[in-house]
């Protein structure tokens, strides 16, 4: 039988070690999330006009957990008749996931998605996009992290041209698709928004950003301006351990940005 004094050591003994357990991160409940725009393939500067062993390579070094891939061709013909994502997914050993936005150069182009753990739903949402203009769409999939969670990721490219009505148009079907829900999601792509524009603005109203300062992402071989992005919402159930963009100038025009996650 213990005595009072020898149960009160014990205790004591406990303290620190439950202190120190509770400052660790869950690492089931990590998620390493990368963005990366790859001009469908074709590098700047690169030894290979056209490398997809680089583009491998550069999102393989980042150990990404989820993947937005933006500007991504399916067997058109000036990416060679290639299924992009699905020849990154092989490269990377993820599952890959494309969701059309248009059909173009006889094949078709869109998002991407690459994930290292399984789907359990998906849906492509298209986004509204005026006479004119070019079609945009939001790729969804929902999967379950170690820790027993189910996350929604989300991966979109807005419209680029200089009039920023259609992407503040899109903008607000992201919110209307997405910001009404509790499930914890990220959403991540080129936004082709700074900052300060009214797009991010309507964004910001409803998402937290994994950034604290706007890091420069584009272009890739000196950036100037910051148009990629990775979101989250709820902000109370996510943690950002860490967020950078990756000095990759080579790969793609765009430079590749990873944020690290933990859902609280």
């Amino acid at each position: 039988m213990q005595t009072p004094y020898i149960r009160l050591l014990f205790l004591l003994w406990l303290q620190p070690v439950f202190l120190i357990a509770q400052g660790h991160e869950n690492a089931t409940a990590v998620v390493r999330v990368l963005t990366y725009n790859i001009y469908h393939g074709e590098t700047v500067g690169a030894a290979k006009p056209f490398d997809l062993d680089l583009l491998a390579k550069v999102i393989s070094d980042t150990q990404p957990d989820l993947v937005a891939l933006q500007e991504v061709d399916f067997k058109t013909n000036r990416s060679r008749n290639y299924d992009l994502v699905t020849e990154l997914g092989l490269r990377t050993k993820m599952a890959p996931l494309f969701g059309k936005a248009m059909d173009f150069d006889g094949g078709a182009y869109g998002e991407g998605l690459l994930s290292k753990y399984t789907f359990l739903r998906t849906e492509n949402h298209s986004l509204p996009a005026r006479p004119g203009k070019e079609p945009r769409a939001a790729l969804e999939a929902q999967m379950v992290l170690k820790s027993g969670d189910t996350i929604r990721f989300v991966g979109t490219h807005l419209d680029h041209t200089e009039d920023e009505t259609d992407r503040w148009l899109q903008a607000s079907e992201l919110n209307a698709l997405f910001a009404g829900s509790d499930l914890p999601t990220i959403l991540a792509g080129d936004l082709n928004a700074k900052p300060d524009s009214r797009t991010m603005q309507s964004l910001f109203e409803l998402w937290s950003s994994a950034f604290t300062d706007h890091v420069p992402t584009y272009p890739a071989s000196d950036p100037e301006i910051t148009i990629d992005y990775i979101l989250f919402r709820p902000a109370h159930r996510w943690r950002v351990l860490e967020s950078k963009v990756i000095d990759e100038p080579l790969a793609s025009d765009h430079r590749p940005v990873l944020s690290v996650l933990e859902l609280r």
